[in-house]
């Protein structure tokens, strides 16, 4: 019988974490146990902020956590100070102001739900009527287009 040669050598994925210190400051706002799924996705320029959605099992979609990148903010003490404006607008609509549990990541409750009776709020009363206002243009430019 033949003398048994070595195989190559197995590459193995490397863990989470394991090839640096991470380029993000993570605020986790709802627990991992209550979604299937997950998907990234950059807010603004990339490496800058980025939301992880995750999807429940019955396939509704919310955040799950943001990611700050390191460059967009810094530690003070015990909490989490915004160096660039679009880290300041997603501090600011969190529910509480991050705690820190230690090394990148932070906990912080998500913004409130509006309930039904408040609703339209000033903001969706703003957006909808800059909305209609948009469409009178668009329609308004094309009776010139046709006319």
């Amino acid at each position: 019988m033949p003398p048994s040669r070595k195989g190559p050598a197995k590459v193995r994925r490397a863990k989470p974490g394991a090839r640096g210190s991470g380029g993000f400051f993570h605020i986790q706002v709802r627990p991992k146990r209550e979604f299937v799924s997950f998907s990234n996705q950059d807010v603004g320029a990339r490496g800058g902020i980025e939301r992880v959605a995750g999807r429940r099992a019955n396939d509704s979609w919310d955040t799950q956590k943001w990611l700050i990148g390191k460059s967009e903010a810094h530690r003070a003490g015990k909490r989490l100070a915004p160096d660039t404006a679009a880290a300041r607008k997603v501090l600011g609509q969190l529910g509480s102001l991050p705690r820190h549990l230690g090394g990148d990541p932070f906990i912080a409750k998500p913004r409130r739900k509006i309930p039904a009776a408040e609703k339209p709020t000033p903001a969706m009363r703003r957006a909808q009527a800059a909305n209609i206002k948009k469409a009178q243009a668009a329609m308004r430019t094309r009776r010139r287009k046709h006319a």
